[in-house]
């Protein structure tokens, strides 16, 4: 029989990981504070897209962003077959538009690089640009055009991930309140808030932006933060008609959704656990997202939101066993990334549990790089 895992964290990460440690043969128990999905997983806009993501060049991180992407078909249509429910998956490509001619050499730059790890990239402007997208603004000088980006629908997403998870057989317990690490050396337990004790073979750590709790218990430092992305939305109708694209700019995203929303993100600061919604934040989003989108000066959004990312203090995610602790496995710290990594974590940490030998790229995302506390 199989070992038992814990999964401390029912977000977009835990419940991923669960499924496919649950599909290997495993017994898998998530733990979850509050309700799954109810933190970064369900306020992310969902957006698949390592290449616009990444400004500079390809690194370990856009490497394993990029395999993320290239599991994600197979990867929903499981999710959606096992939990019978639907979710918006839709192979839009996305645009990264430009404003000046100075512009173009640092495009042109993105486009090879892009070319040379799996994109079809090419650069649009004047009337194919128009054509591709005609609410753009004229002011828009150029964009590049990358066909191999999609997005998802993040709450029906992570729910049908919820709802698979329960169909193979993994136990979920939510609004536990609290959870306490009681033992990690011969075995692993954990004591909840109304005093129910878990217990297991390993545990596997998914708790986000509040994974930095567990440093001092663990012995090694766990740099992680959080980040507030505030977002906006607006209703499709009337002027404001069909966008085809993800839509990128140094300032942000506009993505629209298959339930006639135009999503726009993301204003991000640092405001500890704070969830709440800003003018200031909000404001941020529409002094830009009209110069994309000129018929957006005139429009207020119908909705605001928050969500808190977990960023580490490279920018990089902890994923694997802890030396110091070889029955604890991190995987967190995915900052605005978990909905896109959701696969390929999911894979990482289930291949490494199975003893399986891990790419080379995966030593970057080590959980005790930053030392002993």
């Amino acid at each position: 029989m199989k070992e038992q895992i814990v999964v401390m964290g029912g977000g977009v990460i835990g419940l991923s990981c669960a499924f496919e440690l649950q599909s290997r043969g495993y017994g898998v128990h998530v733990l979850e504070i509050e309700r799954c999905g109810g933190q970064a997983s369900g306020a992310a806009a969902g957006m698949l897209a390592p290449y616009s993501e990444n400004l500079e060049s390809p690194d370990e991180f856009f490497r394993f962003c990029a395999e993320s992407l290239r599991l994600y078909p197979e990867w929903q249509r499981r999710v959606k077959e096992i939990s019978g429910s639907s979710f918006e998956y839709t192979e839009s490509g996305s645009l990264y538009v430009v404003y000046h001619e100075a512009d173009m050499l640092a495009l042109e730059g993105r486009m090879l690089w892009q070319r040379q790890h799996g994109s079809s990239a090419t650069i649009l402007q004047g009337d194919e640009l128009f054509a591709a997208e005609p609410q753009l603004s004229r002011d828009v000088h150029a964009a590049l055009l990358t066909p191999e980006e999609s997005h998802v629908y993040a709450p029906d997403y992570v729910k049908a991930l919820e709802e698979a998870c329960l169909n193979i057989g993994v136990q979920i317990d939510e609004q536990l309140g609290s959870l306490d690490l009681t033992e990690w050396q011969d075995g692993i337990a954990l004591r909840a808030g109304d005093g129910r004790v878990f217990k297991g073979d390993k545990l596997l750590v998914c708790t986000g932006a509040w994974a930095q709790n567990m440093s001092e218990k663990l012995g090694i430092r766990i740099p992680v933060r959080p980040i507030r992305g505030q977002i906006c939305a607006y209703e499709v109708q009337g002027d404001l008609g069909q966008t085809h694209h993800m839509i990128f700019s140094s300032q942000g995203y506009l993505v629209q959704k298959a339930n006639a929303t135009l999503v726009c993100g993301a204003s991000e600061d640092m405001a500890g656990f704070d969830r709440t919604v800003t003018g200031r934040g909000i404001r941020r989003l529409q002094q830009w997202n009209k110069k994309v989108f000129p018929v957006l000066e005139l429009k207020e959004p119908f909705h605001r939101w928050a969500g808190l990312r977990p960023a580490t203090q490279d920018g990089f995610p902890l994923i694997g066993s802890l030396n110091a602790a070889s029955r604890v496995v991190m995987a967190a710290g995915h900052y605005r990334n978990g909905i896109l990594l959701s696969p390929a974590t999911a894979m990482l940490v289930a291949d490494g549990i199975e003893g399986k030998e891990m790419p080379e790229w995966s030593y970057a995302f080590r959980p005790d790089r930053f030392g002993a506390v």
